[in-house]
């Protein structure tokens, strides 16, 4: 009959064991930790490679002689125990010798220049990738982790070893730490599960991936693993009885059908069982899908030929029936997924695959090295694969400058469930779940996400905000004058999307921002009777002047000080009474009266302002804001509070915040006035008490539309109905006058009783 079965064997011991027992198997044993149990392992490698191995294991025993772990075991213990983890992926000889050496630079104080002098400049590479930054000062250990584990993922991109034999360092560490501090083992543990397991994920290593979140789970919730575990095992004695018979009857199927299969028992985690249980809110009872089979079979055209034999056999579960040979995931998981309902009526997953798709569905990209692809490099497919999958990953480090904001894109990407779409010509995109069109504009490209301004899903036009599923076409037009929009921050799930998003955002309000401080900077100075010095670097006397004040400054360059001055993170007046000292000091330069006097009115060169005050035309971004407690418009008198790093913040002269603000810091007032042709309408809110009957809301917008007005936002009210109703609206005027004109029609429509304008 040519059936090969293993669950047989599977069942009765690991499906079938509890799941304790489990746990203290994947302990790696004392003897692994020899170095000869390590040899043992590297039978793959020639004899010049063991001697390699063997030198660098010499290194790191003599630079970590007399150092003990937490467990009190010698410390050499470790590097062994990781680097025959990497053994067991097949990794090549520099890959087993940074694994035994991965420590040094970090622990002993190696320097890089003498491994590179001892065992080569690839190796050094892979055991410096793998050190963290803690010899730098940091201000919070966030920002030490974030900063290590960017160093980690640019030596990445270089070289995909890195982050295999960071997964084996992180995972021999998970086995080992119940000898650690309790803060300590639950900062780790939530690390791992947070970026080590997803990052498992996203390259295939599902062994590792479904391990780490185990260990990490009994660390962070032991109370929760421990009843799981109890209620897992009682559960497998009481569906014994099922699984066998389904064992049974699958392998008379195939035998019947003349396909030679081998079969391998699964069982869900404790971690995944609780996941589902929190997600789709289950009692442990309710969670049917406890155990499974994959089914592996020789050729691809098998897998189909099986699927047929299953689905005879069993009543498939409709909506439950997933092809992932056809499309992959992303990580290049490959496998045919059908449930069937058992003859008992649970529900049993098979996955179906062949025995390359079963290799890749273990050990991801390492896989690579284990069954090597007639005609390619391993190490070159490896790191192609490794390169496509974490590809948003290093564009977000591209596109990241703080620590703790990177992490927090990380995070974000690493989410592990995906919606798989299409672009018009058929390619494949896979996003997180609750992605949307402006996710897969910037998965497609940057470029395409910053000028994105519609989309189309399936041929129709939907909103940016539309969450996407599987098999979704999705379209995206573009404009050249379009902008990323900050409100796309609130829904999109990729931290690509979010991070070049933000990164777009701040761009710009820096330039904004350092416009704004040029210009506040040289009315400071025309104050003191004085003239900017030159920007020009060729102008070795204003450089030299510069130079002083950015010393003074603190600052690092010159562009870094007007961003400062224009966000209010230093005041203008302040910086040009010391740059007026320093011009007196080096060439007795001195306040000059036609300055005072014909200087006061600015050049257009230095920006729209007149006599000494910023002119707003609504053109403003980032850097100059309109208060939303008063929503001034263009005819109000004004004034501008320069906030520490807020930027410019103007407020009518009668807003009883900016009255609160000049009593506390009266010195970061500036003088603000509004333009003779402002370029855009301005909100005003009002408020319209009317008297309710049917169609009175309509009346209001007619008498609105009626002066050319726009209404972008109306409030009724939580209230229920009554007689009257205050209505709250926001109205996009030109100025006073277009307000005044606005505020007349309404009094005259029909049922309006009262009509004010909402001053704050």
């Amino acid at each position: 009959m040519g059936i090969r079965s293993l669950a047989a064997e599977l069942l009765p011991s690991a499906l079938l064991q509890p799941a304790r027992d489990r746990s203290a198997q994947a302990v790696p044993r004392p003897e692994a930790n020899d170095f000869a149990a390590l040899t043992d392992k590297l039978g793959y490698l020639s004899k010049a490679e063991l001697k390699q191995v063997r030198e660098a294991y010499k290194f790191a025993d003599e630079a970590h002689l007399g150092q003990f772990r937490a467990s009190g075991l010698p410390y050499i213990t470790h590097p062994i125990a990781v680097a025959g983890l990497v053994a067991d992926w097949k990794l090549d000889v520099q890959a087993v010798m940074a694994a035994l050496m991965h420590d040094t630079i970090e622990d002993r104080g190696v320097t890089k220049p003498q491994l590179i002098e001892r065992f080569g400049a690839p190796t050094a590479e892979l055991v410096d990738g793998l050190t963290k930054l803690d010899k730098l000062h940091f201000s919070t250990r966030e920002e030490s982790q974030a900063e290590s584990f960017r160093k980690m993922l640019l030596a990445m991109a270089r070289d995909v070893r890195v982050i295999l034999v960071k997964l084996a360092d992180r995972l021999h560490n998970m086995r080992t730490l119940s000898a650690m501090a309790p803060d300590k083992r639950e900062r780790i543990a939530r690390e791992t599960l947070d970026i080590y397991a997803p990052i498992a994920h996203r390259l295939g290593l599902n062994q590792i991936y479904r391990e780490l979140q185990e260990l990490s789970f009994a660390q962070l919730y032991p109370w929760r693993h421990g009843a799981l575990a109890k209620a897992l095992t009682k559960a497998r004695g009481t569906r014994r009885d099922v699984v066998e018979r389904v064992q049974k009857e699958v392998e008379r199927a195939f035998g019947a059908a003349k396909l030679r299969v081998q079969i391998y028992g699964r069982e869900k985690t404790v971690f995944s069982i609780f996941r589902k249980m929190r997600e789709k809110h289950l009692p442990f009872a309710n969670v049917t899908d406890l155990f499974g089979f994959r089914i592996v079979v020789p050729t691809l055209q098998d897998c189909y030929l099986a699927l047929g034999v299953l689905h005879q056999l069993y009543k498939p579960v409709p909506g439950r029936f997933k092809d992932y040979i056809a499309i992959p995931k992303a990580n290049g998981y490959q496998s045919l997924h059908t449930t069937l309902v058992s003859p008992l009526g649970t529900a049993v997953e098979f996955q179906i695959r062949t025995e390359p798709m079963h290799a890749v569905a273990e050990s991801g990209i390492a896989a690579h090295w284990m069954y090597k692809v007639k005609g390619n490099s391993k190490s070159d497919d490896a790191q192609r694969l490794g390169a496509t999958v974490l590809k948003s990953l290093i564009d977000i480090q591209d596109d990241t400058r703080d620590a703790a904001e990177f992490l927090e894109h990380v995070k974000i990407d690493l989410y592990p469930d995906a919606v798989y779409v299409f672009t018009p010509k058929s390619r494949i995109l896979a996003l997180p779940r609750g992605a949307t069109p402006v996710d897969f504009a910037y998965a497609i490209h940057s470029d395409v996400g910053d000028h994105c301004v519609a989309a189309a899903v399936n041929g129709e036009a939907v909103a940016l905000r539309t969450e996407l599923k599987s098999g979704d076409v999705v379209e995206i037009t573009t404009a050249p004058g379009a902008r990323p929009n900050p409100a796309w921050l609130n829904f999109v799930r990729t931290g690509r999307a979010r991070a070049k998003i933000r990164h777009h955002l701040k761009t710009m309000e820096q330039e904004e921002s350092r416009a704004l401080g040029e210009r506040l900077l040289a009315q400071s100075l025309r104050s003191e009777g004085l003239l900017m010095p030159s920007a020009d670097p060729s102008d070795e006397a204003a450089a030299a002047l510069w130079q002083q004040l950015i010393r003074w400054s603190g600052n690092r360059q010159r562009g870094d000080l007007m961003v400062d001055i224009g966000v209010g993170r230093k005041i203008a007046s302040i910086v040009a009474k010391r740059l007026a000292h320093l011009m007196a000091e080096r060439g007795g330069e001195r306040p000059d009266a036609v300055t005072l006097s014909m200087r006061h009115f600015g050049a257009a060169s230095e920006g729209p302002a007149h006599h000494g005050h910023v002119v707003i035309d609504g053109s403003e971004g980032a850097s100059i804001q309109l208060a939303a407690c008063c929503h001034p418009i263009p005819g109000d008198e004004i004034v501008g509070y320069l906030g520490r790093g807020e930027g410019l913040t103007v407020h009518t002269a009668e807003c009883s915040v900016g009255k609160r603000l000049y009593e506390r810091d009266s010195e970061r007032w500036l003088p603000v006035e509004w333009a003779e042709q402002p370029v855009r309408a301005f909100d005003a809110e009002v408020s319209v008490l009317v008297q309710n009957g049917k169609g009175v809301l309509a009346r209001v917008a007619a008498a609105v539309s009626a002066t050319e007005t726009d209404i972008t936002h109306i409030d009724m009210g939580g209230e229920r109905a009554s007689e009257t109703t205050d209505l709250k609206l926001t109205l996009a005027v030109r100025d006073r006058q277009h307000l005044a004109d606005a505020l007349r029609t309404l009094r005259r429509a029909p049922s309006v009783m009262r009509v004010a304008r909402i001053k704050g």
